[in-house]
């Protein structure tokens, strides 16, 4: 049995999967497998999957109808018969050492149940804003501790850049398929079930930027998918027991998080706000305040929900000389 089992879907993908998959076969750790999934292809992947496969003994080769990207995932789990699953993308470029840096780090701390890397986006002509800022809030997050404070902000560890215990994946279940997207929810059903997550301090994936990239295209990465999730996580786990909550920023995500979390039975009560335009209406039938009587919050829950850039640190900023601590007092979701 292999150390490591890299697993790599691709649909149509005929353009970049050869690169993917050699970019595995070339590490300098070789006690792997390369467990590939043919999705239901329709321009030659599977073919050059296949090819890869009669020269190298480690490929194994697995065809789909195309049933969607978390089916895949499942299908392809089967297969991989090892300690760790490590994830890979059809569109993307492993570093030469990657699987090796990410078996080193899991064996050295027990405790984690996976791992990603800083990540490298390319090429530059695609990289947009956001993106760009994505990648360089995920690249901070190189602790547990890191990881678990900006949970509920976006997806803390790069699908395709993790490598996850096999044990672990099996007791949740493999990947859900439905209306979100099936890495952050991995990430927070994980983390629901105690375990800790963590990134290297190293870019070990170069990972593709493009118009056609499924976060861009597909309904189940919409912000508002993302909402839900955390929504449903906060209520499952942290809110399980309140009814109110309290909310800085009464602003477009605010306000989805305040529809979001009435689903469950749990109501804004307050909103806090910066935006002097704001101060003194109702949102929602909800009273919107001055941030500066942020103590009118003590004692609630309180969600930190406004995404603006650097936003978020003048928060913590202010509501550490409060007092308030991260995690116990409030939770930034955005």
């Amino acid at each position: 049995m292999p150390r490591a089992a890299v697993l790599l879907p691709a649909r149509d993908a005929a353009a970049t999967v050869r690169a993917a998959a050699i970019s595995i076969l070339r590490q300098g750790f070789r006690d792997l497998a390369l467990v590939a999934v043919d999705d239901g292809s329709t321009d030659g992947t599977g073919e050059i999957l296949e090819a890869l496969a009669r020269r190298d003994r480690r490929v194994r080769v697995i065809h789909g109808p195309g049933e969607g990207i978390a089916s895949a995932l499942n299908r392809g789990l089967t297969r991989c018969d090892a300690e760790v699953v490590v994830r890979m993308d059809a569109d993307d470029v492993a570093h030469p050492r990657r699987v090796e840096r990410q078996l080193a780090a899991l064996e050295a701390d027990p405790s984690l149940a996976a791992v990603g890397s800083r990540v490298r986006l390319f090429p530059r002509r695609e990289v947009a804003g956001g993106m760009a800022r994505y990648a360089a809030w995920l690249n901070g997050l190189v602790t547990p501790e890191l990881v678990a404070r900006d949970l509920l902000v976006e997806a803390p560890l790069v699908h395709p850049a993790s490598a996850i215990r096999r044990e672990v994946l099996a007791d949740a279940g493999g990947w859900r398929d439905g209306d979100f997207p099936e890495d952050y929810d991995l990430w927070l059903r994980l983390s629901a079930a105690g375990h800790r997550l963590s990134n290297l301090p190293e870019v070990l994936l170069d990972w593709r930027e493009s118009p056609s990239r499924l976060t861009r295209t597909d309904g189940r990465y919409a912000i508002a998918r993302h909402v839900a999730l955390k929504a449903a996580w906060l209520a499952e786990g942290p809110l399980s027991d309140r009814r109110e909550v309290a909310m800085w920023g009464a602003g477009e995500t605010g306000r989805a998080f305040a529809r979001a979390l009435a689903g469950h039975g749990i109501r804004v009560v307050l909103f806090l706000e910066v935006d002097r335009k704001k101060i003194g209406r109702a949102v929602l039938g909800t009273p919107v305040v001055s941030h500066e009587e942020v103590e009118r919050a003590r004692g609630l829950p309180l969600l930190v929900a406004v995404g603006a850039p650097g936003a978020r640190e003048l928060i913590r900023a202010e509501l550490g000389r409060r007092g308030f601590e991260e995690i116990r007092d409030y939770r930034c979701v955005a």
